[in-house]
């Protein structure tokens, strides 16, 4: 199994997701609910991809983190 950092961001309309370990796998949505069910079938789909075409899937090296900082 693998795990897979994924980054959502908020738009003026809606939300889009990335895979920074997976060029070009992304995906948007109306809600953060639907972000999350969209990205984990466009991470199947693009691992599939990569299968078919004889690519080796990448191990996942991105690590996400948060910094908590006061605001004046």
């Amino acid at each position: 199994m693998r795990r897979y950092a994924v980054v959502i961001e908020r738009g003026e309309n809606n939300f889009s997701a990335y895979v920074p370990d997976l060029p070009g796998c992304i995906t948007t949505g109306k809600t953060v609910e639907e972000i999350e069910r969209n990205i984990r079938e466009a991470i199947e789909l693009h691992l599939e991809g990569m299968v078919e075409d004889g690519d080796p899937i990448p191990e996942p090296t991105t690590s996400v983190s948060y910094v908590d900082l006061q605001v004046a």
